[in-house]
């Protein structure tokens, strides 16, 4: 039996609104998340979107994680592109080895029942 521990998030971030404070610039913030400057640009890991009541919505992969998740929220083709609006809550897992992103994401899918991940399931 192969044993896997999911990693512990390195970064979470939340849906939030931002407290102007006076001269302080305002940041856009793209479905309702103003701290993607949090996640690093040049590192591969894994991530997972929660909903409001903590149920896993989705699980991805990517050698650069800010440009990745970003581009959940922005693009045509997403996944998750007709249920933007749920995510609430964002965890990024640093993982450099793509083969160990590629089993951390399958196995999470798999053994967290991901709500709207429709590759690499195996439980249905």
């Amino acid at each position: 039996m192969i044993k896997i521990e999911i990693p512990q998030p390195d970064i979470t971030i939340t849906e939030r609104k931002q407290i102007l404070k006076e001269n302080e610039p305002v940041i856009k913030p793209i479905y309702g998340f103003i701290d993607f400057h949090l996640i690093p640009r040049d590192k591969g890991g894994i991530f997972l979107f929660y909903n409001i009541n903590d149920e896993l919505l989705f699980v991805g992969k990517a050698r650069k994680l800010r440009q990745r998740i970003k581009k959940h929220f922005e693009d045509n083709v997403s996944p998750i592109k007709l249920h933007r609006d749920e995510v609430y809550r964002i965890e990024i897992c640093e993982v450099e080895d793509p083969m160990e992103r590629e089993i951390y994401e399958t196995y999470i899918i798999n053994k967290l029942h991901a709500k709207y991940n429709i590759d690499k399931v195996f439980y249905k």
